[in-house]
């Protein structure tokens, strides 16, 4: 199953890249899709953090085993626009 990377980037604030160097094992890219929104979405609603202070200006960015980019979430994406 292949592995992959879910780091945290944050171009507004003092943080401006978390790497997961543990990754997940998930069957497929609709999978690594469903986790990074899950992951984003649960970042926004438990964790309030000083370093962070618009998790709408953070993004998800997922990358493979090899280091190859897969694809970049943005966190105001996985919220619908009534919230």
């Amino acid at each position: 199953m292949p592995r992959y990377f879910f780091s945290i980037r944050c171009d507004t604030g003092p943080l401006d890249l978390a790497v997961d160097e543990e990754g997940d094992e998930l069957p497929d890219v609709a999978a690594a899709r469903r986790h990074a929104r899950t992951l984003a979405q649960d970042l926004i609603a438990r964790h309030r953090m000083s370093l962070i202070r618009d998790w709408f200006a953070c993004t998800v960015e997922v990358t493979d085993e090899a280091g190859e980019r897969v694809f970049t979430l943005p966190f105001a994406d996985t919220v619908p626009d009534s919230f």
